[in-house]
């Protein structure tokens, strides 16, 4: 069994040989991304996508814009009302330092 490569005529004189594929061409990543069950962060991870179909240049524009709706959920995080503080109620006895002087 011959498992070499057959020979391909070279290129004649003036002419260069085109390569198969482009390596400056898009070309997806593939990388599997998982649904998050937050619909804004999920639509983000969905953009990422789009650079698959972007020249390399093209890729910052959609990682910038990721970023920001990312960093707009977790800041939308921040904003949401936590549940109450739990109040803390007035004792009949002074409360004292570690070394026994009043608060």
């Amino acid at each position: 069994m011959d498992d070499a490569v057959p020979p391909t005529d070279p290129p004649e004189e003036g002419q260069r040989a085109e390569p198969d594929h482009d390596p400056a061409a898009p070309a997806p990543l593939n990388v599997p991304r998982t649904p998050t069950g937050d619909a804004e962060v999920d639509a983000a991870l969905h953009r990422l996508g789009d650079a698959d179909h972007l020249a390399t240049d093209g890729h910052v524009e959609v990682y910038e814009d990721v970023h920001r709706g990312l960093r707009d959920a977790l800041t939308a995080l921040d904003a949401r009302p936590g549940p109450p503080a739990p109040a803390r109620h007035p004792t009949t006895t002074p409360q004292r330092d570690p070394s026994g002087r009043p608060l």
